[in-house]
């Protein structure tokens, strides 16, 4: 079933840059989009900390997020399987290469299909704020929240690798494409189980905009 299109938007909204935990600050310049598939304050909130972002419906094709000029996509969370999402894993799949891409929760998965992943749904689903999750590259655990009934497939996706995964059952946490600025996680780093260990991954979206020289000079005042 597609349960997301009864949670998402019916019209974008705007939301206006922040500044750094909410402090007043110069404009950074960057535009963000973020697909709602049942996205949650927070997440916007924090999106707003890297500059201005438009919330879109869940529907919105790839041409219409192209037409506003973003530098870079945000996937939110969302309920019910991927595998009911064909239109949002299609328009995602026409934005891979043209913009970076970051997911998370039901984004995560939809990424994954995007690239030519595949899903499936967990005997027991992981719903909680203790959910121990290692970020490979440093061997750093994180505690983390997570409410999800669906899981990418290890392996299953084409020239990607592997970021984080979860110390109670080996699910993958996280994965970044090796072909294009797209990366996305399991889990929700916005929510606060206690710490905000993985608060870092808003900073390494604003790092994947600004990669791009075009969005870098925006940010420094060109836009």
């Amino acid at each position: 079933m597609d349960l997301v299109s009864g949670v998402t938007a019916s019209a974008p909204s705007v939301h206006p840059y922040s500044g750094v935990a909410g402090r007043a600050a110069p404009d950074t310049g960057l535009r963000v989009v973020a697909y709602d598939f049942g996205v949650k304050t927070t997440m916007v909130q924090l999106l707003t900390t890297l500059g201005t972002v438009t919330v879109v419906p869940a529907g919105t094709t790839a041409g219409d997020v192209l037409a506003l000029e973003p530098d870079g996509v945000f996937l939110s969370n969302g309920p019910g399987d991927p595998a009911a999402l064909a239109g949002p894993a299609a328009a995602v799949a026409d934005l891979i290469g043209r913009v970076p891409i970051f997911g998370i929760c039901l984004g995560h998965q939809i990424l994954a299909t995007a690239l030519g992943g595949t899903t499936y749904k967990l005997p027991f689903g992981h719903h909680g704020a203790n959910h121990p999750v290692q970020r490979l590259e440093t061997g750093v655990v994180e505690i983390t929240s997570q409410n999800h009934n669906y899981a990418v497939a290890a392996g299953s996706i084409p020239d990607a690798e592997t970021t984080h995964v979860n110390l109670n059952d080996g699910v993958v946490e996280g994965f970044r494409s090796l072909k294009a600025p797209a990366f996305s996680v399991q889990y929700h780093p916005e929510a606060a189980p206690g710490p905000h260990d993985a608060r870092y991954l808003f900073g390494a979206f604003r790092d994947l905009m600004l990669a791009d020289p075009a969005a870098a000079a925006r940010a420094n005042g060109a836009r």
